[in-house]
């Protein structure tokens, strides 16, 4: 395989997976996995990314808050700002139609220590959004429950210890459900990406159908008089809540690390990552405008905002189907993400930058099974013992870091390289990444220091690793060439 860079030294750190060789390699035909994703299925593996608690939680608690009646507009922004990332993603799935999203992007444009860091970073914080959602599941399940009378046993969710369980006041309990939630999902991943996406469509029509319903029935209990005043928290509110909510309107990064089991990647890729973000900013700012007239913003429950609103205006049922929907739905995104994690190792693995037993595929079901079940019991492990608040603390700083990454790579291989086609170009170059940038950067000056803390630690051990390891054993390394197959540059 032939480099774009030196080998030796520093240059070495910098050396890049050349473009001609992402369909031509050995790597490319022969991985193992099944393309049997189509357009349709990739798009719900977009939505299903993306619409999650930010839509029956997350909502309701901004609208609260920070921004009143005015959320829908923050939802509006956050999903300009994510669309000028999307572009980007787009233009690279159309490209490079290979497993690793961000992380092969950043190794082909930006280099071999570049890409390490960005798919070591995403590896914790996909996995980390995964645990932080069954936490939710769990809490959401349990509530729903007490609705009908009925509870989950104590010794199955991660609730606080009292002295009377015989523990420290403040202890965290093992959350036993949210743990058996991640392992499921990894036992339905490893059934075959043909099965797993099935159910994957049908949880997410079912998600849709349920917020359809919310938009139908609650528009005929809007109140106008809900929406003054519409901004009581002036652009300050607008723009924080855009902040809050950026984080539900990404999602079709983790869907794009697929490109490899889609059927026809180049041109599917580039469509479902559009779709996935419009249908969801449509449905997103629909739902908002809907309970923000139901109930003024004054009164919104933040933990189970549309349930509470349509109990409120005499509508309980439909606010326990609601619950019911909002619960199946939430799954959906624990399949994107466990599948963008276990993608992103598996590409690593398969690049030599991690051992090659991540990279084995099952060869009944075509999939990684051997990383799927590594980071699924990681998950399980983190959804078990830390509280939802720490747990969240992993999420945030790394899919923004990947956003930046691959907003700029779209701009240098635009520019370094014109001639390569493209199923999709990028409209506004350079602007349109320019704001992607921009905008990830700010959004990063919002969070907790203690989050930077954790990422510049987590970084630091993956840069060791890489230096110990993944530079010496990479593909790219001398001695571990591997010559093109046949029609290959």
């Amino acid at each position: 395989m032939t480099t774009t860079s030196p080998r030796g030294g520093i240059a070495a750190l910098f050396r890049r997976k050349p473009v001609e060789e992402i369909e031509t390699g050995p790597d490319a035909g022969g991985t193992g996995l099944s393309r049997t994703l189509t357009l349709r299925q990739l798009t719900a593996i977009g939505v299903g990314g993306i619409i999650g608690a930010g839509i029956f939680s997350l909502a309701g608690q901004v609208a609260n808050e920070t921004a009143g009646p005015a959320v829908l507009l923050s939802f509006l922004v956050a999903g300009v700002a994510s669309a000028a990332a999307a572009f980007s993603y787009a233009e690279f799935a159309g490209l490079i139609p290979r497993a690793g999203s961000a992380y092969t992007y950043g190794y082909v444009v930006l280099g071999e220590l570049v890409g390490w860091l960005i798919g070591w970073d995403l590896l914790l914080e996909y996995t980390a959004i995964v645990a932080v959602v069954a936490i939710g599941i769990s809490g959401y399940f349990n509530d729903l429950l007490g609705f009908l009378g009925l509870s989950l046993p104590e010794w199955m969710l991660g609730a606080p210890g009292t002295e009377s369980d015989g523990l420290p006041p403040g202890t965290h309990k093992v959350d036993l459900f949210a743990m058996l939630l991640c392992l499921l999902i990894a036992f339905v991943l490893n059934r075959g990406m043909r099965n797993a996406a099935r159910a994957e469509t049908a949880l997410v029509y079912l998600k849709v159908g349920v917020v359809l319903l919310v938009v139908v029935v609650g528009a005929f209990h809007i109140d106008a008089g809900n929406y003054s005043p519409f901004a009581p928290f002036g652009l300050a509110g607008i723009f924080t809540g855009a902040a809050t909510v950026f984080f539900a309107v990404f999602g079709y990064d983790a869907m794009s690390t697929a490109a490899e089991e889609s059927q026809d990647s180049q041109k599917h890729m580039p469509k479902a990552i559009l779709y996935s973000l419009a249908i969801s900013m449509v449905l997103y700012v629909l739902a908002c405008l809907v309970l923000t007239g139901m109930v003024d913003y004054t009164r919104i429950d933040g933990e189970a905002a549309f349930s509470q609103a349509f109990a409120d205006v005499g509508l309980p049922l439909v606010g326990l189907i609601v619950a019911v929907g909002a619960i199946l739905g939430i799954l959906t995104v624990l399949f994107t993400f466990l599948m963008g994690a276990t993608r992103v190792g598996y590409a690593m693995s398969r690049d030599g930058l991690l051992p090659p037993w991540f990279s084995k595929t099952s060869e009944k079901h075509r999939v990684p099974n051997r990383i799927t079940w590594v980071l699924g019991v990681a998950s399980a492990l983190i959804a078990g013992f830390l509280p939802i608040g720490e747990a969240a603390e992993l999420t945030n700083i790394g899919i923004l870091l990947a956003f930046v990454v691959v907003c700029i790579a779209v701009v240098v291989l635009r520019y370094r390289r014109p001639d390569l086609p493209r199923s999709f170009r990028c409209p506004g170059m350079p602007v349109v990444p320019i704001i992607g940038v921009v905008f990830s950067l700010w959004l990063i000056t919002f969070l907790d220091p203690q989050t930077w803390l954790r990422f510049a630690v987590w970084f630091l051990i993956g840069l060791v690793i890489y230096l110990v390891y993944g530079r010496r054993r990479s593909k790219l390394a001398p001695g571990n060439e591997v010559s093109p197959g046949p029609g290959g540059p």
